[in-house]
């Protein structure tokens, strides 16, 4: 009998050690790379990730801080499965949680139920995953987030499917639907877990970031990333892009405009044809053009104004750097220019090093970084960048270089600015994981507002910085509401790139390039004017947002939800969004000139009116042209500059803080040069103001040895 027993035992562990052969289990490695970061891996890791091309160390200190957290379920519940087909991840999910982030979404905000595969795309429609910024990532209001740590092409299925299970009760389901949409609609949101397919893969890293709320779980993923961006200080003034045929004399001419009409802007962008050759690039200035940059860089210095050129990463046969690059790059051509290993350090150099002696060191402050993306899939006939089945001498394969192509671009310019001890703040097409410490502002050729506004609140939960540039616009309106929101965002940016005027001054693009101004240019143009002096009052308030960033983790623009994450009316609203630690943003469109806004629990302040509401409710708002769309939460001292024209070395901002309720609450300002990482080194201050009683507080502590802010004034709003 007990021999029988132990034969059977025996057999018993035989078929499961079989079974779990067959289905891939494998045993799984669980270490702690950092203060409430957990780390599961399994199998033969790919060479290439995104974790791979981090270069910040994780900022373990900052992370200490954060409060203890505890998961909502076993991490040991976490299975991991290797077959022939790849590499399955499932991890648990409780029916009321709700799902954020896949980087830069445009077509969705709330991802339950939906099946996401985050796939860099150059042009980012409908609501399957297609992005400028695809992360392997996602945040959940329960407190805790996961990334999957691959380049590969990854499928997120967020609640979408059921497995069978023998001892479930058998429900019999049958839809009389009236239509299509009825009978094939999965609302039941079944699944118990959110199921990642991993194709080819061989093993695999998942990072779980600890909360224990939504807010703490972003702060650890930026920190594990090397801390938020902080932008050189100009860079959160207003950025302008000329035609992309001007020349020379026409880029000084413009900026002869912007001074003479005081309109504030700190940044030229000059587009494709300041080189010799475009597509593919040649990174050599066109004389015929330009016949003397240095002397146009000294001039727009001396204006106050930042040169930013425009370039891609493809190397033109007529470009010094197509030999250097030639058996650094892959085995495919795009626009019959080289493709180059940015995988390889050594390419990285060459290309970087390039930059530094031909541009960076002459004086050229940015780089607007295109068509890093690829190619959009969603149409056939869209082939123009490098196919998957590429082969790159490091190793990395087509698809794994797409995924990340915008990550190690910039982090071969932005290398080179960190060794030059500058600050910048970059345009670039394309990223990924783990990009927080990158001063890069994502932008897209796409122009649906109401996306636009979207991808505002979805950047924040994925350490990305998203601009919402103006173009042409439809009508006057159209044009000044994305105006308030281009004011309300991480870089305000006017797209002129096919426009020989400003689109303030001709809204229709074939009459502004003729020349035919409207007959009510100069008003149109006050009003913009008066929106972008509101967007100068705000930089030292952002810089203090970026700072908070950068040492704590903090998003600068982030969704509702993210502070509120047991409010279930934040849960779906996409289109408003916190700025830093006081302000609500409510942008409109051009649709109407009054919008539905919810404000969470307080008490909130209009900006304009101030008006005060009581939090958890509803209204109906209206909101001028010339008027930010946003609140003022209770116990916020709003520091408010006197707008200037730029942000030069010395300039010294005159504040007025404007105190709002009763018991305010103490806040800061970060005060540095602006413009060198020295800040990394101790050299900066914390400007902290407080209020009691009516009377304002300033103190200052820190090892800066200027002042960059001067408190004028304290204003109360009860």
């Amino acid at each position: 009998m007990k021999k029988n027993i132990l034969s059977g035992l025996f057999y018993s562990v035989l078929m499961l050690l079989c079974f779990c052969t067959a289905y891939g289990q494998r045993q799984l490695v669980i270490n702690e790379p950092a203060p409430g970061v957990k780390k599961i891996s399994t199998g033969k890791l790919d060479q290439f990730t995104p974790y791979g091309f981090c270069d910040e160390a994780p900022m373990k200190a900052a992370m200490q801080q954060l409060p203890g957290a505890k998961l909502p379920f076993n991490i040991n519940d976490i299975k991991i499965r290797i077959t022939n087909r790849g590499v399955l991840v499932e991890i648990p999910l409780a029916d009321t949680e709700q799902l954020y982030g896949f980087g830069l979404q445009i077509g969705s905000f709330n991802q339950r139920g939906l099946r996401k595969k985050p796939i860099v795309n150059d042009n980012p429609l409908n609501d399957v995953g297609y992005t400028h910024a695809p992360m392997p990532f996602y945040v959940s209001n329960k407190g805790y987030g996961i990334l999957v740590n691959t380049a590969r092409y990854t499928t997120f299925y967020c609640g979408t499917t059921e497995k069978l299970n023998n001892k479930q009760k058998i429900v019999n389901q049958n839809k009389n639907g009236n239509s299509v949409a009825e009978l094939y609609k999965n609302d039941d949101k079944p699944g118990s877990n959110v199921a990642v397919d991993v194709p080819g893969a061989e093993g695999i890293e998942v990072y779980i970031f600890e909360g224990p709320e939504l807010l703490n779980v972003l702060q650890r993923y930026n920190l594990f990333s090397g801390g938020g961006a902080l932008p050189a200080i100009w860079g959160l003034g207003v950025k302008y892009r000329v035609k992309a045929d001007f020349s020379q004399q026409q880029v000084m001419q413009m900026a002869s405009y912007f001074r003479t009409n005081n309109i504030p802007v700190d940044v030229l962008g000059l587009e494709p044809k300041w080189q010799t050759a475009a597509y593919s690039c040649s990174y050599v200035w066109n004389k015929e053009l330009f016949p003397s940059p240095a002397l146009l860089i000294d001039s727009m210095k001396s204006h106050g104004f930042h040169l930013n050129l425009w370039e891609h990463a493809f190397v033109s046969p007529k470009s010094p750097l197509y030999e250097p690059l030639k058996n650094k790059a892959g085995d495919y051509l795009v626009w019959n220019g080289l493709v180059p290993d940015f995988a390889d350090p050594a390419a990285s150099k060459i290309f970087g090093d390039y930059h530094k002696e031909t541009f960076i060191k002459q004086g050229i402050s940015g780089f607007k970084m295109d068509e890093c993306d690829n190619s959009n899939l969603t149409t056939g006939n869209s082939t123009w960048s490098f196919p998957e089945y590429s082969f790159f001498p490091s190793g990395i394969n087509g698809e794994q270089m797409h995924q990340v192509f915008g990550i190690v671009y910039q982090k071969a310019i932005y290398k080179i600015y960190k060794e030059l001890n500058t600050r910048t703040f970059l345009d670039v097409r394309a990223s990924n994981a783990f990009a927080s410490s990158y001063p890069a502002a994502l932008y897209s050729d796409t122009y649906n507002h109401d996306e636009y506004i979207r991808m505002i609140v979805n950047s924040g939960f994925s350490g990305l910085i998203w601009s919402p540039e103006v173009r042409e616009s439809n009508s006057v309106n159209d044009l000044m509401r994305r105006s308030q929101t281009a004011v309300l965002s991480a870089q305000t940016l006017y797209n002129s790139w096919y426009l020989q005027n400003p689109p303030w001054l001709q809204i229709n693009r074939e009459k502004n390039n003729r020349n035919e101004l409207m007959p009510d240019a100069k008003q149109v143009e006050a009003n913009v004017r008066t929106l972008l002096n509101f967007r100068m009052s705000l930089v030292p308030y952002l810089y203090n947002a970026f700072a908070d960033y950068h040492f704590k983790g903090i998003p600068p623009f982030r969704a509702l939800v993210v502070d509120y994450p047991r409010d279930k009316n934040t849960y779906n609203i996409s289109d408003e969004y916190l700025i830093g630690q006081g302000i609500l943003a409510a942008p409109l469109t051009e649709k109407a000139d009054e919008r539905k806004v919810y404000l969470p629990a307080g008490i909130w302040y209009n900006f304009n009116t101030n008006q005060k509401y009581e939090g958890g409710k509803e209204y109906i708002i209206k909101t001028s042209v010339t008027e930010l769309p946003i609140f003022i939460k209770a116990g916020t001292i709003l520091p408010l500059a006197q707008p200037v024209e730029y942000i030069a070395p010395d300039t010294r901002f005159q504040i007025t803080c404007m105190v709002y309720g009763a018991n305010p609450v103490n806040t800061t300002l970060f005060e540095d040069d602006g413009t060198t990482f020295n800040y990394q080194k101790g050299n900066f201050n914390t400007v902290n103001l407080s209020c009691t009683n009516k009377k304002g507080n300033v103190k200052r502590t820190g090892n800066f040895k200027h002042s960059r802010y001067q408190i004028i004034d304290w204003k109360f709003v009860l």
